[in-house]
């Protein structure tokens, strides 16, 4: 069940994300950002914890799970250091994903050759 939850709760954060690309004239930039901040204004009202409980890897796979990561990093680093943890906060918590991401993408541009898109 936890499976079906989880796949349930991601298709629909997909498929929101499909629709604003395909009836908008925003960019894929502009709305993975606004997948962020969603996931930071939704955490701040108490919403997303519980959706991240319910539906797990569904909830905390996307962009707006990032953005409820900085969130609770945000908070837990203010409750402990003030309000020097709104700088700290975000990336304390979101550490190993920013680390991994930064080590895999140098790791693709050694292996792999860039080339020009073709039009």
């Amino acid at each position: 069940m936890d499976y079906i939850k989880a796949f349930a709760v991601g298709g629909i954060l997909c498929l929101i994300g499909q629709v604003l690309m395909d009836k908008t004239a925003w960019t894929p930039a502009r709305i993975l950002t606004g997948y962020v901040v969603t996931g930071v204004i939704l955490s701040a009202m108490g919403l997303y914890g519980p959706l991240a409980e319910f539906a797990g890897a569904g909830a905390s796979v996307p962009l707006t799970g990032f953005g409820h990561l900085l969130a609770q990093g945000v908070k837990k680093a203010v409750a402990e250091g003030g309000a020097l943890g709104i700088l700290r906060g975000g990336f304390t918590a979101a550490s190993a994903g920013l680390a991994s991401a930064v080590f895999f993408a140098l790791l693709c541009a050694l292996i792999f050759r860039s080339k020009q898109k073709r039009r």
